[in-house]
């Protein structure tokens, strides 16, 4: 019978001389390493071996080495960073194979220096690396931005790559299959409006004129934003969803591969639909809030059908219904080109597809909100 004390693990050091010549460290493996068993530590085994006494290198004698599982490794692994760090060089070659693959696999991969590196940089290198990235990607959206008008050239010409039928499935599902939510909500914000506003001007007796607030607040601003808001996250994120999940399975390196423009395939198609739907949206808009506003008016005030519609032919001009209409098409070229360029720089992984989507809904909304600041300062300016 075997006692416990054979089958531990043990190690011993000691010096013999190489065939070159130079002193070699040579660390004698016996007994059963086993995680489940007490291994001995590495610096009492080297307590008296004094590394820069002639050593230039380090081996293992396994001749009485019974049995291992990644005890072994974790010590060979400790005696390796040790050897480094007394300049000497390891030999694995006595090893069994499975040690010596196992462990080469562990030392394959460097370690991740990138979170102490990144804690040691100053402020000022984190604010030019973030100066650059920002910088790197205006110069894609520039270049993204010359692609499309040179293929809006191309449309023009008719000589672009794109499919009717999917031309005119976008087309659809841009403007038809929108109209119920913007209607929806449309209606809501008019009726919201016409409600706060009778309530106050029913103090001074100026019920008609909650008229002249829904018709312009919506011709004129409402109606385009509340469109263009709904198809950022509606359309503009399928946009950036549909083209980044084709960069994830690679159609568009296919579709590069077999000389079709992914710009002209993809993008123009949606940019064009987008541009020619919105101002339909945005009349929809403007009618069903007109319509919201009416209901309220007639119901809790003394204003009736005909009143109302002849305010709102008095006070709301073709020029408000144009200002909003032009709007709505800014509004959905900022959706498209924000969604179709997020999709196609987006990443390689399903994770990805997600952020771009995000990404496009956050970009489009944020530049609506800034181009119609935009047109407000400029329309006021030209007095219009």
């Amino acid at each position: 019978m075997t006692s416990d004390s054979d089958n531990r693990p043990e190690c011993s050091a000691h010096s013999s001389d190489s065939e070159g010549g130079g002193r070699v460290l040579v660390l004698r493996l016996s007994g059963r390493w086993l995680l489940s068993n007490k291994r001995p530590e590495l610096t009492h085994v080297l307590a008296g071996i004094d590394a820069a006494a002639g050593h230039d290198s380090m081996r293992f004698d396994v001749d009485d080495l019974q049995a291992w599982d990644t005890g072994l490794l974790i010590f060979v692994r400790a005696c390796q960073d040790w050897a480094d760090e007394q300049g000497l060089v390891c030999h694995l070659g006595d090893l069994p194979v499975g040690v010596q693959n196992l462990v080469a696999l562990s030392r394959a991969v460097p370690k991740d220096k990138s979170t102490p590196d990144r804690q040691l940089r100053g402020w000022l290198a984190g604010l030019g690396e973030l100066s650059l990235g920002m910088l790197d990607g205006l110069m894609r959206f520039f270049v993204f931005t010359g692609e499309l008008v040179l293929d809006l050239l191309a449309f023009t010409a008719g000589r672009a790559q794109i499919r009717r039928k999917d031309f005119l499935f976008i087309l659809q599902t841009t403007g038809a299959m929108a109209v119920p939510i913007v209607s929806l909500l449309s209606f809501l914000t008019g009726l919201i409006i016409a409600f706060i506003g009778v309530i106050q001007l029913q103090k001074f007796a100026a019920d008609i004129y909650v008229a002249d607030l829904v018709g312009l607040a919506m011709t004129r601003e409402l109606a385009a934003v509340m469109a263009g808001v709904i198809m950022a996250g509606r359309t503009g994120a399928a946009f950036a969803a549909q083209i980044g999940s084709m960069k994830v399975n690679e159609e568009i390196d296919a579709l590069t591969t077999f000389g079709i423009s992914p710009m002209q395939f993809l993008v123009l198609p949606r940019v064009i639909a987008m541009v020619l739907m919105m101002p339909l949206l945005c009349v929809c808009a403007n009618l069903v809030s007109i319509l919201g506003g009416m209901v309220v008016a007639t119901a809790i005030s003394d204003v009736s059908v005909t009143q109302y519609l002849n305010q709102i032919d008095y006070a709301v001009s073709t020029t408000d219904f144009a200002i909003g209409i032009f709007k709505s098409a800014v509004f959905g070229l900022i959706i498209a080109m924000a969604g179709c360029y997020r999709g196609l720089h987006c990443g390689k992984d399903a994770t990805a597809v997600g952020l771009a989507a995000t990404s496009a809904v956050v970009t489009s909304i944020t530049w609506i909100v800034v181009a119609d600041a935009v047109f407000a300062v400029m329309f006021h300016i030209l007095g219009i």
